[in-house]
This record gives C-alpha cells, structure tokens and sequence, in this order.
C-alpha cells in the first residue's frame, strides 16, 4: 500500500509540475517576459515632449522591434530624457548620428519611438550614448495649425465677397470690363486690330521668304551677285573706278571754284574783268559776222559759171555712191 501511495504522490507532483512549466511559460509569451533575458544595451535620447509616451512602449527599427521604453524622466529645465533598452544584436546596424522620432501604432494606437537615419560614415552607437531627436508634429500643433488655416480661409473669403461685390457694382477694373460694354467692343476692336496686324505680318514674312528665294535659285543677278565672286568683283572695280570719276570730277569743280574767285586766272578775267567779256563777245560777233559772209561767198562761187561744172560732176559723184550704198 505504501508503494502504491508513493507511487501517485509522484505521479501527480509530476502532472503538478508540467502545469506549473506551461502556466510560466504562457506567462512569459503573453506578458513579453521573455524579453527580460535578452541582452540588452541602454540609449537615451531628449525630447521637448514626448506627447503621451509611457514606460514599456516599443522601440522599433526599420519596422522590426527592437526594444522598449526602459524609464522616462525630467531632465535640465524642460526637456525630457527617454531611456531606451535595445538588443544587444542590433548594435551593428544602429549608428551615431541615427535619428529618433515619436510615431504612433496604427492610427489610435500606442504610442511607439522610431529609431531611422544613420550612415556607415559614423560608428556603432554604444551603451549610453544619446540619439539625436526628429521635432514631429503634436495633436496641439496641428490643432493650431488647423486653427490658422481656418483664420486665413475666413479672411480670404471675407476678401473675395467684398470684391465680387465690387465687381457686380461696377467698381474697379475688372468691374468696368465685365459691366460696360463700350470698353468691351473697345477691346473686341483692338482684338481685331492685332488680327489684321498679325495677318500683315504673316504677308510680310512670307514676301521676305520669297525675296530670299531669289538669292537660292540659280541665274538670277541676286543669287550671281551673292554666290558668283566674279561678278561681284567686277561690281567692285567699276564702283571703285565710279569712286575715281566721281573724285576727279570733284578736283575739278573745286578747282575751276578756285580759278572762278581768282580775278588773275584766264575765267576770272572773263568772269569779273568787263573790258575783257566785252573783247569776248566782239570776237565771237566777228567770228559770226565772217561765218556767214564765208557762206555767202561759197554760194556765189557755185553759181559761178567758172565753178559750176564742177560743183555739178562732184554732186553727181556724190549720188552715184549714195545709190551704191
């Protein structure tokens, strides 16, 4: 019987036992307990408010979970010192200059700090070191921020209806356009206007573009003149030989100026000596005077009966080679 008492006292120790083994094991998944025997480092980093963060909140990193709250408390005159409790494991990868932010579980969820950032030019962070802290937006921040945009959306609507009454009065430039008509049929004019100007404009740069098409087609003076250098040096020599006439032709307009004013040359007495025009002109009458009578005598001597056979044989040699011809 002894044996048989034994035997279930040990039996039912054993059973005892087991359950005590799964209710601490259950304990220690659900309440995260198994975390305590991690290996773990601390990290601090201060914030100017922690916006409702609490003792035992995670940690993550890269969306993986890394750690938790490990204290929260005052420090200096108003900022805030947040102890963090990270694996050991994730050392490597979390560097000096790495950034913490405040950040929310799902949208109403707990609060959780965000571990981000970080480049391979630093070291690994180490125990005790101090991360540096993202300013994130409050609720009260942007309860406020809400607050001036509906201020400033008052203001303008409150702007807008003062002027689109200004506008339906009449008021303003904008106004005189949309109520009165004359300045509108001044504008549709003036529309046209720059229509008509656009049209010519059009006209004239096409004329241009088939004057300039007389340069690209081969024979005319324009493309010879502007391709041929043959025919553009000639153009040259002679309007350097027209230069040469034309200098010339001055020398001897100044020239005959100056002899002009100087009452010693041979047309300034003619042109200022009046005994000297005088003997000119009695010259030019003699001269005249002699012609004519020279004339008179020529015509006596072929009508004379010595001259005349041979003035009659010379015409008529002259209408015999006439007639040749």
């Amino acid at each position: 019987m002894k044996d048989t008492s034994n035997r279930h006292a040990i039996i039912v120790g054993f059973f005892v036992f087991i359950g005590i083994a799964f209710l601490l094991a259950g304990i220690l998944m659900v309440g995260n307990l198994h975390e305590t025997f991690k290996k773990k480092m601390q990290l601090v980093s201060l914030f100017d408010d922690v916006s409702g963060l609490q003792k035992g909140n995670n940690v993550w990193f890269s969306g993986v979970k890394i750690g938790v709250v490990s204290d929260i408390r005052f420090f200096g005159k108003s900022q805030v010192a947040v102890s963090l409790k990270i694996e050991t494991k994730i050392q490597q990868y979390i560097r000096k200059d790495a950034m913490v932010k405040i950040a929310t579980d799902g949208l109403i969820g707990n609060k959780i700090l965000v571990i981000y950032g970080g480049t391979s030019a630093f070291d690994e962070a180490e125990a005790g070191d101090t991360l540096r802290v993202e300013k994130t937006f409050t609720s009260e921040d942007m309860i406020n921020t809400l607050q001036e945009n509906n201020l400033n959306v008052l203001a303008i609507s409150k702007d807008f209806k003062v002027l689109s009454q200004k506008v339906l009065q009449g008021e303003g430039t904008l106004g005189i356009l949309l109520n009165d008509n004359e300045v509108y049929n001044n504008m549709q004019a003036t529309t046209r206007s720059l229509q008509q100007a656009s049209s010519k404009a059009q006209l004239l740069v096409s004329n241009i573009n088939v004057y300039t098409e007389g340069f690209n087609r081969k024979g005319t003076f324009a493309n010879d003149l502007a391709t041929d250098t043959v025919v553009f040096n000639n153009i040259k020599r002679s309007a350097d030989k027209l230069k040469q006439i034309t200098d010339t032709a001055n020398q001897l307009v100044a020239k005959l100026n100056e002899a002009s004013q100087n009452p010693a040359t041979t047309l300034g007495v003619l042109l200022y000596n009046e005994e000297s025009g005088n003997h000119v002109k009695n010259i030019i009458y003699n001269l005249d005077s002699t012609s004519y009578k020279l004339n008179e005598n020529m015509e006596a001597i072929q009508h004379s009966f010595l001259f005349r056979r041979y003035f009659r044989k010379k015409a008529r040699q002259a209408t015999l080679n006439v007639k040749k011809y």
